[in-house]
């Protein structure tokens, strides 16, 4: 018997570069004691192998090439595209492509959140490492060190979340010019405008190696590029030179690295001369119940 509820897909972008991750990933959905409807995996700028075929994986499996890299946002949105066409699913799991689902229940409680809110939009995972240690980066408030305190957020990480798709015909989808930094927070922004809600749900665990977002050559320039364009795109006016004289003077304190300075610079003049997107800021509204959850859109 089939249990009613949410109708739950996950998706998955890859550059091809983790085949075993991803075997191991899709290894721990297929082990889900609720399986997905849909399962979509996206090659991002690479070749994908028959992984249905291999691994027995549940539900309508569909895999996509695009011919180049679109970055972590502009892959998401290739396979969202995709599920909107298939009309047949309610909520989205995206899952990085390093990540595994430890627990076997993960889908059935993402499930059972949704079925219970009908305006949550957004769920974030709880991630750790293999010995179960959550870094302070990812616990999705100001100063938080207690990655077990759950409830709702201004924020969520996205190596491993659920996002409404009713949410999404509302807010729009990620942000693809932003390629990679700061995206989720402009889709947490634009959720909670509208009035949904962003749950931080760390019963829901993603294990994920411990990593730097500095691994990646581009982190400094991109970080600060997308700072000023999700300020541009959507902070009331006044709030801007705010929102970003706070970041100069954080990054100023922060940075050790002379080199990571002036491509963080650099980043910030691109951010000035290139376009980020549109413009729809958010409401005073909106200003205040980011405070109140404890995140004020100048941080």
């Amino acid at each position: 018997m089939v249990e009613a509820g949410p109708r739950v897909a996950v998706a998955v972008v890859t550059m091809g570069n983790r085949p075993a991750e991803v075997d191991a990933l899709l290894a721990s959905v297929a082990k889900q004691d609720v399986a997905p409807e849909r399962i979509v995996i996206v090659g991002n700028g690479c070749p994908l192998p028959e992984f249905a075929e291999r691994l027995d994986l549940p539900g309508e499996v569909t895999l996509i090439e695009v011919d180049e890299n679109l970055g972590c946002p502009g892959g998401r949105n290739v396979a969202l595209e995709r599920l909107r066409a298939f009309g047949d699913v309610d909520v989205v799991v995206e899952l990085d492509d390093d990540g595994l689902l430890v627990d076997a229940d993960v889908l059935r409680r993402v499930r059972d959140l949704y079925a219970a809110d009908p305006r949550l939009g957004i769920v974030g995972f709880r991630i750790a490492d293999e010995h179960g240690e959550t870094q302070r980066r990812h616990v999705p408030r100001v100063g938080a060190k207690d990655p077990m305190r759950g409830g709702p957020v201004t924020g969520f990480l996205g190596g491993g979340h659920a996002l409404s798709m009713a949410m999404l015909g509302e807010t729009g989808d990620w942000a693809a010019e932003f390629f990679f930094a700061h995206e989720e927070t402009d889709l947490a922004w634009r959720a909670l405008d509208a009035g949904w809600t962003v749950l931080y749900a760390p019963e829901l665990l993603l294990q994920h190696p411990k990593t730097s977002p500095a691994r990646h050559a581009i982190y400094y320039r991109v970080n600060a590029r997308n700072r000023v364009w999700l300020a541009r795109r959507r902070l009331p006016l006044p709030l801007v030179p705010v929102h970003l004289g706070v970041w100069v003077l954080i990054t100023l304190l922060r940075m050790r690295s002379v080199g990571g300075l002036k491509a963080w610079f650099s980043g910030f003049v691109e951010g000035w001369r290139e376009s980020g997107g549109e413009r729809r800021s958010m409401s005073w509204r909106t200003v205040w119940r980011l405070t109140r959850l404890g995140r004020p859109p100048i941080l």
